[in-house]
Formats: C-alpha cells, sequence, structure tokens
C-alpha cells in the first residue's frame, strides 16, 4: 500500500529498498525453476538468468522478488524494457542487459508453508538459504531506523522503500497496510486509450499517448504523454497498437478537443507507467513522462495513487 510518510511506531518496522524492475515469484523444483509475473504470466524465458536458482537443487521452494537491470549499479527500468518483452533474448541481448533477481521473500521450503510465519522468520530463513550469486542476491534488510534507510535511497537515487510490519504475515495477493510503500519519484500506472502522430522529426510516427486511470466512472482521462521515448519504444508501440484500434474513444471522461482532434483510438488493453510531477484538481498528470510498458500488470490493476 502506497504511504505519504513512514510509520510512527518505528520499532515495530523492517524496511527494505525498493527496486525499481519487475516483481516476480519463483518456483524451484528438481532443479528447475519456473517464474510467474504479477499477472500470472509464465516469464521464465524471458529471464534465464533466474536458472542460478537451480543451486536449491533437492529442495522446493516458492520465492518472492522483483527483476532489475542494472545501470551503473542503480536499478534502471528503462534498460529493462529491452527485455520485459522478449521471450527468447539472444545471446547478445544477455550479455548485453543483464538482469538480477532480488529475493526479500520466502513463502514455501520443502513440505512447509511459511505463510504463517512473521515477517522477521521468513527473513531468517531465506538468509539461512545463502542466495547469492552472478545473477540472484538476496538484498539487505534493516530494523528500524526509517528515516535513515530512506534518506540513503535517495543518496543512492533508489525509488524508495517498502516498510514491513516485524510481526506480519504473507498475504498472496492482498494489499494490506502490513507492507507500506514509500516512493521518492512521483510514479502512476495508466492504461492506453489512444494515441496521436507525431510532428517533426516524428512524422508518420505515434506522438504521444493518451492515457487513463481506471475510476469510478470507467476509464478516466488523465493526459497526454509525449515525453520519454525512444525511437525503439515508439516502434514498438506502434506495432502493439495497431491491432487494438477502435472507432470510438474509450475514456468515460472528456478529452480536450485539441488531443481528440487527431487522436487514434485503442482498445484499453495495455498498462504503462508514467513519471509525474503532480495531479491536477480535474485529475489531469502534469509533465508525465514515459517509462515503458507493463506487460506484468493488467487495467484491473491499475489505480490513482494517492
Amino acid at each position: 500500500m502506497l504511504s505519504p510518510r513512514l510509520p510512527t511506531d518505528d520499532d515495530r518496522w523492517g524496511y527494505e529498498f525498493k527496486w525499481d524492475g519487475v516483481r516476480a515469484v519463483t518456483y524451484v523444483w528438481d532443479g528447475r525453476t519456473r517464474a510467474l509475473s504479477r499477472n500470472d504470466r509464465d516469464i521464465t524465458g524471458s529471464y534465464p538468468e533466474l536458472a542460478e536458482l537451480s543451486k536449491l537443487a533437492g529442495r522446493l521452494a516458492v520465492l518472492d522478488g522483483e527483476i532489475v537491470a542494472l545501470r551503473d549499479g542503480r536499478p534502471d527500468f528503462g534498460l529493462l524494457q529491452s527485455r520485459m518483452h522478449v521471450l527468447r533474448p539472444t545471446e547478445h541481448l544477455l550479455q548485453t542487459v543483464p538482469v538480477k533477481y532480488y529475493v526479500f521473500d520466502v513463502m514455501h521450503l520443502d513440505d512447509r508453508s511459511l505463510l504463517d510465519l512473521t515477517y522477521t522468520e521468513r527473513r531468517a530463513t531465506l538468509k539461512n538459504l545463502a542466495l547469492s550469486g552472478r545473477s540472484i542476491q538476496t538484498p539487505p534488510w534493516f530494523r528500524d531506523n526509517g528515516q535513515d534507510v530512506l534518506a540513503a535511497s535517495v543518496r543512492q537515487g533508489l525509488e524508495g522503500v517498502i516498510a514491513k510490519r516485524l510481526q506480519s504475515r504473507y498475504q498472496p495477493g492482498r494489499r494490506t497496510d502490513d507492507w507500506l510503500k514509500l516512493k521518492n519519484v512521483r510514479h502512476q500506472e495508466v492504461v492506453v486509450g489512444g494515441w496521436r502522430p507525431g510532428k517533426g522529426r516524428r512524422t508518420d510516427m505515434i506522438g504521444s499517448l493518451l492515457v487513463g486511470i481506471p475510476g469510478e466512472r470507467g476509464l478516466e482521462y488523465a493526459g497526454n504523454v509525449g515525453t520519454g521515448f525512444t525511437h525503439t519504444m515508439l516502434r514498438d508501440l506502434a506495432a502493439t497498437l495497431e491491432p487494438l484500434e477502435r472507432q470510438t474513444s474509450p475514456f468515460a471522461t472528456d478529452v480536450p478537443r485539441s488531443h481528440a482532434r487527431d487522436a487514434h483510438w485503442v482498445r484499453p488493453e495495455l498498462v504503462g507507467e508514467v513519471a509525474y510531477t503532480e495531479r491536477t484538481a480535474d485529475g489531469m498528470l502534469r509533465h508525465p513522462s514515459w517509462r515503458g510498458l507493463r506487460s506484468d500488470k493488467s487495467p484491473e490493476d491499475v489505480h490513482a495513487e494517492p
């Protein structure tokens, strides 16, 4: 659950850095590995690095973690984009954009479910597994001192921190106030509802995306995103959006005439993420910048962040 501030009862919480990547639950058995995204899509083939978990040979384990691509030692979501949609990455891609799997929780081990253990107990179990290698890491966690952890995340250019209540159980698929997410940068997941043609250097290409956020009235228009794209992103987006074309706007709220006049509408099936400065009183995202598609999310997963 997203929170604007740290817990006040600091001594009852543990803190982890928030890694800017793709959440993945991995299943390990008989030396084999299977990875599922948050929307239960099998992403094993996209990340062969996860085969390093075979070091748990002879053990059955279910792990939770984040797949990240690093640039200068920091997670880079834009860099990860070049891996997210590739089912069978080439050796060149594996060498130029390697990923790491940061394992931060364990839900099952051998013949025992760990869901009812506390956070501290699960973390101790995870530490004993000694998951450390070229592509697999167990990142640190910190008991209390949330202000210091948050400040360190800012200094290191990280996305933020996750606060977890020390006595919390693992609750699959549920958002609870036992786990709090604090971000240093404002991000919002959005649903793509259309696009506008480009001009100048973007002639014959997508110029911007029309995006929305599901609300009480349906898909509510949230703005026009025209920055943050690479040429490759625009090319891939054009190919992905072409079969989703439709004649009418998918938005339940009004789209400004200046945006709707030359719009190409699409079925609202693609989820992306933007960075932005603030939201206006009428729900528009100010200065939104595209970060990339979120193939691990469906439109039903998108909600307005506080």
